[in-house]
């Protein structure tokens, strides 16, 4: 039986996007669960900044991207807008209960084709398979449910997106796929010395 490993994700991060074009070796060995969050309210609760709100890191971050997609050889667009309001998708992905099947639909058309969610919300819902006039959901249940679930990343240690946690280890980024695999080939690596040494170094910064 595979170990059950969550993975934390928004519709506003391209990594998010290139990590769903890798993620194959990783669904063969765990059952991953994909959990919708609103990163800017995660970045909130830790009293952090995005990428987008620092105009040197915002612009490194653009261009890397297009350069890894070109690396990766996957189609990639990025939007005319960005960062773009991404609640009303993380919300309709959750009322969805949205498999891998509907996240990769959602994903192409942001990070594929270069489709803006909130500005083009009729053709958003049609690529999802969803009728052209499907409403944003606004209900105060599926609102609270994204805060919840933003809440508990927050708990279990999750700082960005895409994250995975698995056997109480939380892994960020999409390259972080293949240090994922190596520690389920080697649950105890993190018992080594060398990492022992990095997680208890002091911190100067730290009261």
């Amino acid at each position: 039986m595979k170990p059950p490993a969550n993975f934390y994700y928004d519709i506003i991060s391209p990594y998010v996007y290139f990590f769903l074009k890798l993620r194959k070796p990783l669904e063969a060995l765990v059952d991953l669960k994909p959990v919708p969050i609103f990163f800017p309210g995660l970045l909130r609760m830790q009293n952090n900044r995005g990428p987008a709100e620092i105009p040197e890191k915002r612009i490194h971050t653009y261009t890397f991207c297009v350069w890894k997609a070109q690396q990766l050889g996957i189609p990639f667009q990025f939007p005319r807008r960005h960062p773009f309001a991404s609640a009303a998708a993380q919300r309709l992905l959750l009322q969805e209960g949205a498999d891998f099947a509907m996240i990769d639909k959602a994903f192409d058309f942001v990070w594929g084709h270069g489709g803006d969610p909130e500005t083009q919300w009729s053709e958003f819902c049609l690529a999802l398979g969803l009728p052209a006039t499907t409403a944003k959901p606004s209900t105060a249940e599926i609102k609270q449910a994204l805060i919840a679930n933003t809440e508990s990343a927050n708990q279990a240690g999750i700082f960005g997106v895409p994250s995975v946690k698995v056997n109480e280890r939380v892994f960020w980024g999409s390259d972080a796929i293949p240090w994922i695999l190596d520690f389920l080939e080697r649950p105890t690596m993190f018992a080594d010395a060398a990492y022992q040494a990095a997680i208890h170094a002091e911190n100067p910064l730290l009261p």
